[in-house]
C-alpha cells in the first residue's frame, strides 16, 4: 500500500531541494532545502514547522515537548487557524482555533521558482470532521513559499448558498534570544482586547509591547506591518501583511507555560507569537462563492 508521503514523493520532489519523508510521531513533512534557507512542512494543518535562512538562527520556534500525532496540533511553527479563532462562540462544539490544523492538508503542486524560492500549494475541502462542525462547503488554498524570507498565503472560499462568517489568522511563533528583552513595534495607539483581563477593550499608547508577565492581546483594526526588535539575537523579524485586520500578540509567561503539557516550564522565554489575522471585531463575512485572501511576509534584518 502507497503512503501518503511516497504518493506526494512520486508527484511533488525536487531532487536536491524538495523531498517528502515520515517526521515525528509517522506525520508526513516536506523537507525543503536551497541555497537560501531550509525549511520542513507537515501535510497535517500544512503546518510550517521550521524556516531558517542560510547562514541565520531558526525563525520559528518550535516547542521541544511539542506533540506530534494524528490529530494533535503541534505547538510552535505557523499554525493555521480557521474557521474560528480561540473558543468557538455560536454555542456550537468544536475545538480551540478552530479544525485546520489538525486536518491533513493535500499538496496541489511545488515548483522551483526562477527567484530561488520553492512554492509548495496545499488545499483543504471539507471532510468529515469539517461538516461535523458544520463547514461543508468551503474550499482553503495555502501557499508557502520559502526563501531568504517566508510567503505564507491563505485563499478562502465559500462554496455554500449562504454567508459564511469566518474568522482565520497565521499563529507564528518567532524565536527570540530573551523575550524580556524584546519589543513589537508598529501597534502603537491601536485598541486591542486585552484576554488576560476578561476581554477588556485597552489603547495601546506611544510604546512597543514589551514583555514583563502573560500577554495575550488581541489588536483590532491593526493592519500595519510589526517589527520584533530581538537585541539577544541582534536582529529584527519584520510582518509585513495584506488582508490582515487583526494582530494578535502572546506570550503565556511563567505561570501558564507550568501548566501547559507540551511547553518546557521555560519555554515562554524563547517565543513570542505575532499573528497575521482577522478575529473579534475583523472576523470575515464571505458571501456564495466570494474567496479572501490573507498574506504575510516574513524577514530577517540584522
Amino acid at each position: 500500500m502507497t503512503t501518503v508521503y511516497e504518493a506526494a514523493a512520486h508527484r511533488f520532489d525536487i531532487p536536491g531541494v524538495l523531498h517528502f519523508e515520515q517526521g515525528p510521531g509517522e506525520l508526513t513533512r516536506a523537507v525543503i532545502s536551497t541555497p537560501e534557507a531550509d525549511a520542513d512542512i507537515y501535510l497535517q494543518g500544512a503546518h510550517v514547522a521550521h524556516w531558517k535562512p542560510r547562514g541565520q538562527r531558526p525563525v520559528l520556534f518550535v516547542s521541544p515537548k511539542s506533540v506530534f500525532a494524528p490529530g494533535k496540533a503541534i505547538r510552535g511553527g505557523v499554525p493555521v487557524i480557521f474557521p474560528w479563532f480561540g473558543t468557538r462562540t455560536d454555542g456550537k462544539p468544536g475545538p480551540s482555533h478552530g479544525f485546520a490544523r489538525t486536518l491533513d492538508w493535500t499538496v496541489e503542486s511545488a515548483h522551483f521558482r526562477s527567484d530561488g524560492k520553492v512554492e509548495i500549494t496545499f488545499v483543504l475541502r471539507p471532510g468529515d470532521v469539517a461538516s461535523a462542525f458544520g463547514y461543508g462547503a468551503f474550499q482553503l488554498r495555502y501557499r508557502v513559499s520559502i526563501g531568504a524570507d517566508l510567503e505564507l498565503e491563505l485563499d478562502a472560499r465559500n462554496d455554500a448558498e449562504e454567508p459564511l462568517l469566518c474568522e482565520e489568522a497565521l499563529r507564528t511563533y518567532l524565536a527570540v534570544g530573551d523575550v524580556t528583552k524584546a519589543s513589537v513595534f508598529g501597534l502603537e495607539g491601536t485598541t486591542y482586547i486585552d484576554k488576560t483581563d476578561g476581554c477588556q477593550r485597552k489603547t495601546l499608547d506611544c510604546r512597543p509591547v514589551r514583555f514583563s508577565k502573560e500577554i495575550d492581546q488581541v489588536h483590532v483594526g491593526a493592519k500595519g506591518a510589526c517589527v520584533i526588535h530581538d537585541p539577544a539575537w541582534d536582529r529584527q523579524i519584520v510582518i509585513e501583511k495584506i488582508g490582515s485586520h487583526t494582530t494578535v500578540v502572546w506570550n503565556p509567561w511563567i505561570e501558564k507555560a507550568k501548566t501547559m503539557s507540551d511547553m518546557p516550564s521555560d519555554g515562554w522565554k524563547q517565543m513570542i507569537c505575532v499573528e497575521t489575522a482577522n478575529a473579534a471585531d475583523d472576523a470575515i463575512t464571505l458571501p456564495p462563492g466570494a474567496f479572501h485572501k490573507l498574506r504575510a511576509h516574513i524577514r530577517v534584518r540584522g
